[in-house]
Order: C-alpha cells, then sequence, then structure tokens
C-alpha cells in the first residue's frame, strides 16, 4: 500500500528534562545493505549478510532481486543470505518490481536491468514517483537498454534491457553516487571497459563491493574527482559481508547528544568511510566532542565507535565540496547549527531538492516553523544559531513523507523550549527501524499526541 493512503502517525518530542545516555547501535548501513543483496544475487554461490538493516527500503530491494531469481531468505535478525545464479543470469520478473520509497534501489536496479536482455516495470510510492529517473536513464540508454516513463523520465518505468550490452563511456554532470553505481553495474553485463568520471568524489561503496565479489576495478584521483574503470563482464564469486551500522542514522542520536545538556553517548560500530563523513568533520569544526576509538576494517569498510559529549556549538560555513559526503545530514547538520553561536551556511545544496522531499524547502520550514531563524539563498541554507540558549520550538512540522526530515524535527525538538511534533512518522522505519525506542532507551520522550 502507498504511504500516502495509509493511516498518518504524528509522534511529538518534548524537551529533555534529563541528559541522554548510554552506548548503542544504529542500524546496518542502508547504501551497503542495498549493494550487499544486489551483489549476492549477481554473483555465483551463497552469500552470508550479517548487520543488514531490514528497513522497508531495504526490504523492498529483497523482493526485488527475489523476483529476478536470487535466493534471498532471512536466517534471523539482521542475518540473511543470498544464492544468486551469476552475472548474466536474471530472470524475468513475473510482476512489476515496487520499490516503495527508496531512490537508491529504484536507480541502482536500473543499472543491473540495463544490460540484461530482459524486461521489467519498476514503481515507487508517491513521493518516488515524483522523483527524476532521467538523470540514470539516460546514460544507461548508451548501453542499448530502453526506457519508458513519465513525463522526465518518472516511474512507474518500462525497461527493456540490452540484447547484447555496450560499455558506457560517462562523465557525471553532477556528482551522484547512484548515477555512478548505476553505470557502473549495467558495465558489469558488458564486455570491454565501463568508466565514470565524476566531478568530485562521491561515497564508493560499489567499488569497494565490487572489488569484494571479484571484479577488477580501478580509481584514478583527477583534482577533486575520480575516474573509475570496470573491467566488464568478471565472474562474481559470492562474498561473506558485515554490514556496519549506518553513519547517516548514527547522525541522529550524536546530535541530540550535542544539544541536550549533561549528555554523553556512544554509538558502536559505526561505518567511516571517508566519502561518508562529512558531517563528523563538520561538527568537529563547529567545536562538537566527538572521539572515534576502536577503528578496525570490516567487509572492506573502515568502522568504529563514537562517542559525542554535550557541548557548545559555534557556526560553521560548510563547502560545496563537502556536500557528496554529507548529502543525507544536511537536515540534522541545520538542527545542530541552530542551537550554534553565529550563523552557518551550507553551500550548494541544489542536489538536496530532488531528494524524497524538496529536502531543501523542508527544511528551512521545519526550522522557520519552530520560530529559528532560516534563508535559503539560491542554493545556500543559511542558518542563524540561538547563541547557547535554546530555540523557541512548538512547531508542527510537516515531513512531506521525508524520513530524515521527520528524525530531524523529533531531535530538534528534544533541545528546543517547547515541544515539536512531525505530522507523520510512519516513513522513519524506511531507513531506522526503532529510532523511537532507541530514543526513548537514551532517556528521550516522545509520544504519539
Amino acid at each position: 500500500m502507498d504511504h500516502a493512503q495509509s493511516a498518518a502517525q504524528p509522534l511529538r518530542a518534548l524537551p529533555c528534562g534529563q541528559p541522554l545516555t548510554g552506548r548503542i547501535r544504529v542500524p546496518g548501513d542502508k547504501s551497503i545493505s542495498h549493494r550487499a543483496l544486489m551483489f549476492g544475487a549477481l554473483a555465483e554461490g551463497l552469500t552470508r549478510i550479517t548487520g543488514l538493516l531490514e528497513g522497508e527500503d531495504v526490504l523492498r530491494t529483497a523482493a526485488a532481486m527475489r523476483a529476478l531469481g536470487g535466493e534471498v531468505v532471512q536466517e534471523g535478525p539482521g542475518a540473511w543470505h543470498v544464492r544468486g545464479q551469476g552475472r548474466g543470469n536474471l530472470a524475468e520478473p513475473a510482476d512489476v518490481l515496487d520499490m516503495g520509497n527508496s531512490g537508491t534501489a529504484a536507480r541502482l536496479i536500473c543499472g543491473i536491468l540495463a544490460s540484461h536482455p530482459i524486461f521489467a516495470v519498476l514503481t515507487g510510492d508517491a513521493s518516488l514517483r515524483r522523483r527524476p529517473m532521467k538523470r540514470v536513464t539516460e546514460p544507461l540508454s548508451a548501453c542499448g537498454a530502453r526506457f519508458a516513463g513519465r513525463a522526465g523520465g518518472r516511474l512507474p518505468l518500462a525497461i527493456e534491457g540490452a540484447a547484447e550490452a555496450r560499455p558506457l563511456d560517462y562523465r557525471l554532470p553532477v556528482a551522484s553516487a547512484q548515477v555512478k553505481s548505476a553505470v557502473l553495474l549495467a558495465g558489469l553485463n558488458a564486455p570491454g571497459e565501463t568508466r565514470v568520471e565524476e566531478p568530485e568524489a562521491t561515497r564508493d561503496h560499489t567499488e569497494n563491493m565490487l572489488r569484494h565479489f571479484g571484479a577488477e576495478v580501478s580509481v584514478e584521483v583527477r583534482g577533486t574527482g575520480r575516474l573509475i574503470r570496470l573491467a566488464g563482464q568478471p565472474t562474481l564469486t559470492a562474498a561473506d559481508i558485515v554490514v556496519p551500522g549506518d553513519p547517516s542514522s548514527a547522525a541522529f542520536p550524536l546530535v541530540a547528544a550535542l544539544v541536550v545538556p549533561g549528555s554523553e553517548v556512544t554509538i558502536r560500530a559505526v561505518g567511516l568511510n571517508p566519502l561518508r563523513t562529512g558531517l563528523f568533520t563538520t561538527l568537529r569544526e563547529m567545536g562538537a566532542d566527538l572521539t572515534i576509538s576502536g577503528e578496525r576494517i570490516e567487509g572492506g569498510e573502515p568502522v568504529g565507535d563514537i562517542t559525542v559529549r554535550h557541548g557548545a556549538l559555534q557556526a560553521a560555513e560548510v563547502p560545496a565540496a563537502r556536500a557528496p559526503s554529507m548529502i543525507d545530514e544536511y537536515p540534522i547538520l541545520a538542527v545542530a547549527a541552530a542551537f550554534a553561536r553565529g550563523t552557518s551556511r551550507f553551500r550548494d545544496l541544489s542536489e538536496l531538492r530532488v531528494k524524497e522531499s524538496d529536502r531543501l524547502t523542508a527544511t528551512a520550514a521545519l526550522l522557520a516553523v519552530n520560530g529559528i531563524r532560516v534563508e535559503i539563498e539560491g542554493d545556500d541554507l543559511v542558518v542563524h544559531g540561538s547563541g547557547g540558549t535554546p530555540p523557541p520550538g512548538g512547531g508542527m512540522v510537516e515531513t512531506h513523507m521525508d524520513h530524515r526530515i521527520a528524525m530531524s524535527s523529533l531531535v530538534l525538538g528534544l533541545g528546543t523550549r517547547a515541544a515539536v511534533t512531525v505530522d507523520d512518522a510512519a516513513f522513519v522505519d524506511t531507513s531506522f527501524p526503532g529510532f523511537a525506542d532507541l530514543m526513548r532507551g537514551l532517556g528521550a520522550d516522545m509520544a504519539r499526541p
């Protein structure tokens, strides 16, 4: 059922009368969870996955890979196995593939399907059907695939994969890990070398996982960007995966601890891929007391434990070049900036306009309705901090079916003078199952209004 058709679930966060304390784990990394299921289905043999995020978005990917012929089985909480038939051997799905709210799943699966000679139709919920898909369908068409969708290439989208796929050579006009990954996934089933050049380095989970499953991938740094080369038609061999905690999910309890006086929270086994940790860099620049311990490598990805303590924050100016490493974290960073001394400016957030919602406008609105001065200047977000005193709060936030807007608003409410309410928290489970319960375990007060 469309989320839009299901009953709204409003939720209210009350100002904390006590510090937030505890040691927690956040759900598995969403980006890595999607890719683990996809690569497991494309590889030969049995891949075991531990720590898989079991949110709605990832479960849609699991269902899609099952429909494409993979054996995808849950063995226990976070523990799954995928038995693949090998690259090039996907089955034509018998029904429409419903990707729910997940833009990552929809775009990456477009890449997989583009170079397989099968027909498929993708759809999604009302939010996903509004999101642009031309950014992947246009480059993928060059491999020989054909796409038919609504205006702007939007879902529902019919895909006729190439009978004899051609390798791709594509320069991304804007930095996007999803577009890069879609092109590389299409290149897996094409002969010769597929090349992708990105203007700014974006998260490289796809490249890491390609190597983990036996593909030959090289990366050449070119200024602030990179050129990725993939040798086509490799034999992908099953490989076990440990999914680290999602740094994008860790951001919410982390910022909550920063803004609630007296708090100290440790988040264990968080992914520390340097192309995902722009938020941690920015918060440190703002004066956050944030330490990392127990650094290690798990499944080809760096992992560590993050401890954060409440303290005064200073305003920051975040350069546009940092956006790819923290694109999902701007709403919660804006919440941190609302408590800081001074005026923060986050530059060139145009990419936020095509997320689950127009996330730039929605972020400004969640602050404004809670008495925080904020402006959008071009594609920059400008947040005037409260100077160390709690912002007013008291607002009702329209989430626009966006899980990150909902969670950011609820974190804001833990530190404001009056409670903050969101119109609907139903979508939070797409990326962070059990968010409210985890926050309550730290001492937060979140309840239905």
